[in-house]
């Protein structure tokens, strides 16, 4: 195993980890690392990895992830890192001996003038290298990282000296690219609800997209989530209430079978107009035409649809369509001061992976990421049921087993009523 230094993008900070993990499961590719040493105050972990190939592989898909380099030396102060440097055996250099290099000094919640970084690439001078210097066109880049943390936004003066310092030669750069490539501003049509492009493809990357996919959205809206997911090759699909939006028939076709590798939406948290199903009046037979006399649409009869039924509705519909270690990828909205992980809803036969916040201050969403057990495991029980998942670490919650319900679909529900039954009332509160 090869040892390397991830920088991510200082952006959805809870998202990185998640997104890391798919990645690497959708690469196949054998990751080790300590959750714990992503900081919220620094982009850089230490990751260990068999090849420079699978660094470049992750890189391809990554949102998230910015760049990487392989860890040459690690130290406290720049000084202590020459010495490591020098400490070197030969083997690190010798395939680099002859090549065009240049030296590039990055620095992370600090600044160092022209000047400076100049002075602090001349003391690498004493390396074997017998390459030109090419700043256009080199063929490694020899990189030092210094973290000096993120504590001017926290209202801390950057400190005088960095808290680490990473060394080694540049591997390659992420696909963030994409993010303008599926920039909201360039989309033909827009609603109220439509997601910004980076966590589109965030939540494609979580929910395993890979080509020959089939993707559903059941509140498609504006079909953010299958633009991304599509362009990872998935074969996609969306339903909604709203035909001002989509057109289509009100109940869904799906029969009663495991069909679908990702379930990726948002589901509608009655913030703008309340939430509405369609309504099933068992003494109305269906109409047998869905146009008007004019030839308009008909709208169908909706009632009134509170945010914890829609939330027990899809995990109960995803616990039977998916297809086994296929991902539910939702966003669970709550109110700060309310939010418990007890609220998060469960199911037997989906294993709760991923807890990702984004935090408003008063109000947040949570990236829920779900996956459905394999055939051949048996049902999670209440223990397994009952897990905090939070920034990759995963821990019991303390909780008495005889406030849990199971119903016979497999639905777990508490003796409380979640948080998010009443977050409508509680957001328009705050």
């Amino acid at each position: 195993m090869k040892d390397f230094v991830f920088c991510f993008a200082q952006t959805h900070l809870n998202f990185r980890l998640a997104e890391l993990n798919a990645l690497a499961i959708l690469e196949a590719i054998e990751i080790q690392y300590n959750p714990s040493d992503l900081l919220l105050a620094s982009p850089f972990l230490l990751v260990k990895l068999p090849s420079i190939a699978d660094a470049k592989k992750l890189l391809n898909r990554s949102i998230l992830l910015k760049e990487v380099i392989e860890l040459w030396a690690e130290a406290d102060t720049f000084d202590n890192l020459l010495v490591k440097v020098r400490e070197l055996p030969i083997h690190y250099h010798k395939p680099y001996l002859k090549s065009r290099f240049k030296f590039n000094v990055s620095v992370f919640g600090s600044t160092l003038t022209i000047p400076q970084k100049v002075e602090q690439i001349e003391r690498f001078s004493f390396l074997p290298y017998e390459g030109d210097i090419d700043m256009k066109n080199p063929e490694v880049v020899f990189t030092v990282y210094e973290d000096f943390y993120d504590l001017p936004n926290q209202g801390i003066p950057s400190p005088e000296h960095p808290f680490r310092l990473f060394f080694g030669p540049f591997v390659a750069e992420s696909n963030r690219g994409l993010i303008q490539k599926y920039d909201l501003k360039k989309r033909g049509y827009l609603g109220t609800t439509s997601m910004d492009a980076e966590l589109s493809l965030i939540m494609s990357n979580v929910a395993l997209v890979r080509p020959g996919s089939f993707v559903l959205d059941p509140f498609v809206g504006t079909g953010s989530f299958l633009v991304t997911s599509s362009h990872f090759g998935a074969y996609t699909l969306g339903a909604d209430i709203d035909g001002r939006q989509i057109r289509g028939k009100a109940h869904h076709p799906w029969r009663t079978t495991e069909f679908w590798d990702a379930i990726i939406c948002d589901p509608p948290y009655g913030v703008r107009a309340g939430a509405k199903k369609i309504a099933i009046n068992s003494k109305t037979p269906p109409k047998t035409s869905i146009l008007n006399r004019d030839g308009g649409y008909k709208l169908p009869q909706t009632i009134p649809y509170e945010l914890d039924e829609v939330l027990n509705d899809l995990i109960s519909f995803a616990a039977i369509h998916l297809v086994p270690g296929g991902r539910l990828v939702y966003w669970l909205p709550t109110i700060t001061e309310e939010y418990s992980p007890r609220d998060v809803p469960r199911h037997r036969r989906l294993r709760l992976l991923d807890n990702c916040e984004q935090n408003f201050n008063k109000w947040a969403r949570r990236l829920i990421v779900m996956e459905k057990l394999r055939v051949d495991e048996s049902d999670l029980n209440v223990s397994e049921l009952l897990v905090e998942v939070e920034r990759g670490l995963h821990k019991q919650m303390t909780l008495d087993t005889k406030d849990v319900k199971i119903d016979e679909g497999g639905l777990v529900s508490l003796n409380e009523s979640p948080a998010h039954a009443n977050f409508r009332k509680g957001y328009f509160n705050e």
